[in-house]
């Protein structure tokens, strides 16, 4: 096993993990569930060689607070008490999760800057690896409104930021960009092209 092997051996997920199984519930765009997405997000950071245990094990739970917040588990309290890096973990996870004034969620725009502008490098790392997850499984998304929104605020409010965070996330990023931008314009063409042959068919 290698140094990385053996970091990675050392770091217990199992309690985190568990608390992430509230999100099995919760569904997403491109099909599946919030849980999966919080296990592809920390297998991105791995892959990355991000063996950092307090944001891995952030990772697997970045989403509990916006999706599950009020259900049994899911608490400051809860995550907190499961192991010595809790508070740690509790704070991360507090700082990529959208706030609320007012009973209203903050704008995604102020979210993203605050993130990519004055976050915590955790944080930072943490939101990069979300968004490739996010960019990867929108390639099975076909609402385009939805694509073309998740694409346009990742260029205007991540990309610009990501290169100095981590170089190769942010080429592995912009690929993916550029790829689901290319698939979108090809399935509207396509849509263009279909449509004055289906009034062909019915007039």
């Amino acid at each position: 096993m290698d140094d990385i092997g053996q970091a990675l051996a050392r770091i217990t997920m199992g309690p985190y993990i568990s608390k992430a199984m509230a999100l099995i519930g919760k569904s997403r765009k491109a099909g599946s569930n919030m849980f999966r997405h919080q296990l592809d997000t920390m297998a991105i950071l791995v892959d990355y060689k991000m063996i950092d245990p307090i944001l891995l094990k952030a990772a697997v739970i970045h989403d509990l607070f916006e999706e599950c917040c009020g259900m049994p588990g899911v608490s400051r309290q809860e995550i907190v008490g499961v192991d010595a890096d809790g508070q740690a973990v509790y704070d991360l996870v507090m700082e990529v999760t959208l706030r609320e004034r007012d009973g209203k969620r903050e704008p995604k725009s102020e979210f993203l800057k605050r993130i990519m502008e004055t976050g915590s490098p955790r944080a930072k790392m943490l939101k990069l690896a979300d968004r490739i997850s996010n960019l990867i499984s929108l390639g099975f998304v076909h609402d385009d409104q939805f694509v073309r929104d998740v694409l346009a605020e990742t260029r205007q409010f991540i990309l610009p930021y990501a290169e100095r965070i981590n170089p190769n996330m942010y080429r592995e990023m912009y690929d993916l960009v550029a790829d689901r931008e290319n698939k979108l314009m090809l399935r509207c063409r396509n849509r263009a092209t279909e449509l004055p042959t289906q009034e062909k068919r019915t007039a």
